[in-house]
């Protein structure tokens, strides 16, 4: 009996221990393969780093969890091997959610710890010093920033990266970039070019030296393109010129304004002659753009050089530039070594290239926005020529006291009327615009030599219905005239005027031009640079444009140098100013070799208002109230505000060919 006892229980001790030694394997087998998914996981979603985390914390959790469920399954005497295989494997899968859930929790902890960290390590950063790249000073970081990166010592100018450009210039979350997976090669199989490019890539988390797309500035739709000098330099290869050209095709198909941010060192090297041709095809792009009546607008940053210069960077239809960018074709250095001789303070700088006739204007970089949005906004598409959002009665009546002034002069001479429009106090063109039009815009420059200050013109707008507004400047004291070179108009001026006439034409604006010259300016530089041709071509383009233009003589209108301005579809005169084919002083010397009898030349030319009424010359006379002085300004600017908004609305359902043909047939009856 005790024999069989023992069996008994030697084979009970024997299953006992097969099971614990089961249990074993089992436990090993799960660890195992858990300890594998664990590195698998870690090397798959979190890196090394995450790994080391996890090696660093104790797994004790887990570990229990593991314990108690073996613990639950050693009590279960009854179940076989095959059973508790079964049980263990299902205890496996809990235990790897558990993991996972586990890990999850942990990368995401992880993840949120180097947030804090790239966080705090960027408020650092923006904390540090930084030198001024123009006087060199050490200033702080965050500073710059919220000042636009423009140094607070110096004003000098930091370069902006695409993503800062982007969200200072454009409404938040508007933009929309195009053509990313545009793809160069190397067309030259120039050493190391993709390598390099690759690296550029992943030090900027840039694709291309330029980003371009869609976007909205306070609203408005435009396309947005910014050339980055961390890619590099700016370099216009194929995929720069690739981007540029189908983004402005887009933009002329479905009807956009383009403004395009350049900053760019020119051509790249890397893909010769092909880098060379993205010149001609940008170039063609926009010419196709602006042929279908779009605006483009070029921002000139610093640097702007070489071929982006000499392609989509100076074509646009207005130009702007930020103080003291270096806008060139030839950079500084080549031009030194060239010429042997070191360049002057300035040269080639923004500055010197507004004084130079080739942008339109300066803007600070705070101020861009504003500047680009009221740009877009003067370029909205307008029918006819009278779209007035202002329709409040004006009245013409003048004030008491100029009724009171106007009752109280005499009729003047021919001429006394000469002296009165030779009056310096007289009302300038500056005058009439600031009183009669709403947000005048100045553009600048002739784009081929030089801003001519004797002509002041630009857009603005006349309640609501955007005008092209051209003036000759005279100065009203020593210092003014001097600057305006007394009103008379060089080569370069008359050139500036036909520039924002034709930019008028295209995009549907009237014209309104003040005239008040002696003459043109005779010097030599003026006809070095061709002054009887600049005339000309005033009068050959003045008469077939395809707008309403209108003329108005506020002063003195000398011969050519009037008329170059004055080729409307009718022209009024102030009633004490004068037109004549040339001063009365001029007319006795040529014709009676005696400029002594200047006065008695006045009255035989015919150059008074009334006088050039009566053989149909000017179409209406404009009231001084006594003499356009400051005391007469409100009173002719709201005769002249209702009368021009009467003149257009008269003219607003003509076609561009019946004005320009109205045009001609006025000066053809002469």
């Amino acid at each position: 009996m005790d024999h069989i006892l023992r069996k008994i229980v030697s084979k009970k001790e024997t299953g006992k221990n097969l099971q614990k030694e089961n249990e074993k394997n089992l436990q090993r087998e799960v660890e195992k393969n858990l300890q594998k998914e664990i590195e698998t996981d870690i090397q798959k979603e979190t890196g090394k780093d995450l790994q080391k985390e996890i090696e660093k914390e104790p797994q004790k959790d887990i570990e229990k969890d593991l314990q108690k469920d073996i613990e639950n399954i050693r009590d279960d005497r009854q179940v076989n091997v095959k059973e508790q295989r079964l049980v263990f494997n299902e205890s496996e899968k809990k235990i790897s959610e558990k993991i996972r859930a586990s890990l999850f929790q942990r990368k995401h902890n992880i993840q949120k710890k180097e947030e804090i960290k790239e966080e705090k390590q960027e408020d650092k950063a923006n904390k540090d010093e930084i030198e001024c790249p123009s006087c060199k000073v050490k200033v702080e970081k965050d500073k710059v920033i919220s000042n636009k990166y423009v140094c607070y010592s110096c004003g000098g100018y930091f370069r902006v990266n695409t993503k800062n450009r982007i969200k200072m210039v454009t409404d938040a979350d508007s933009f929309i970039p195009w053509f990313e997976d545009e793809e160069g090669n190397n067309p030259l199989a120039f050493p190391g070019y993709e390598e390099k490019l690759k690296e550029v890539q992943e030090k900027t988390g840039l694709k291309e030296g330029v980003s371009i797309g869609f976007a909205e500035i306070d609203g408005q739709k435009s396309v947005v393109g910014v050339c980055d000098a961390r890619f590099l330099m700016g370099s216009m290869g194929h995929v720069v010129g690739e981007k540029i050209a189908l983004a402005v095709e887009r933009a002329t198909k479905e009807k956009l304004p383009v403004i395009l941010f350049c900053c760019s060192g020119g051509a790249r090297m890397q893909e010769g002659i092909i880098s060379l041709m993205q010149m001609a095809k940008t170039a063609g792009a926009l010419k196709r753009h602006s042929n279908a009546g779009l605006l483009y607008i070029p921002v000139l940053t610093d640097p702007t050089t070489g071929g982006v210069t000499a392609s989509f960077a100076m074509l646009g239809d207005i130009i702007l530039a930020e103080p003291k960018a270096l806008i060139a074709f030839a950079g500084p250095r080549v031009i030194e070594q060239t010429i042997g001789q070191k360049l002057p303070e300035g040269f080639q700088r923004s500055e010197f290239l507004l004084e130079h006739g080739f942008i339109d204007g300066i803007v600070e970089r705070n101020a861009l926005k504003e500047t680009l949005s009221k740009i877009l906004r003067l370029h909205r598409k307008n029918d006819g020529f009278a779209s007035f959002g202002d329709n409040e009665f004006m009245s013409t009546e003048p004030s008491e006291l100029m009724k009171e002034r106007n009752a109280g002069i005499a009729l003047k001479s021919p001429w006394e009327k000469v002296e009165m429009a030779r009056k310096v106090n007289r009302l300038s063109a500056q005058d009439y615009i600031d009183e009669i039009f709403d947000d005048f815009m100045e553009m600048h420059g002739d784009r081929y030599f030089k801003d001519d200050p004797a002509i002041l013109g630009g857009i603005a707008y006349l309640d609501g219905q955007p005008v092209t507004v051209i003036g000759v400047q005279k100065g009203k004291d020593m210092r003014d005239c001097l600057l305006h070179n007394y009103g008379m108009p060089s080569p370069d001026g008359y050139r500036k005027a036909i520039r924002l006439m034709k930019q008028a034409e295209k995009f549907h604006r009237p014209i309104i031009t003040f005239v008040n010259t002696s003459g043109a300016f005779c010097g030599m530089e003026a006809e070095e640079r061709g002054q009887g041709e600049a005339i000309a071509r005033n009068l050959y383009e003045m008469s077939d444009l395809k707008v309403p233009v209108l003329c108005l003589m506020i002063g003195e209108g000398g011969s050519g140098g009037a008329l170059a301005l004055a080729v409307g579809n009718e022209v009024w005169m102030m009633e004490n100013a004068t037109y004549s084919v040339l001063s009365p002083e001029g007319f006795s010397s040529i014709l009676w070799k005696d400029s002594t009898r200047a006065k008695e030349a006045a009255g035989i030319m015919k150059i008074t208002a009334h006088d050039l009424y009566k053989l149909h010359v000017i179409e209406k006379i404009i009231p001084e109230y006594g003499c356009a002085d400051e005391a007469a300004k409100d009173s002719i600017s709201r005769f002249l505000k209702v009368n021009i908004k009467e003149f257009l609305r008269k003219n607003e359902t003509k076609s561009g060919d019946e004005l320009s043909e109205e045009r001609y047939q006025r000066f053809r009856a002469f």
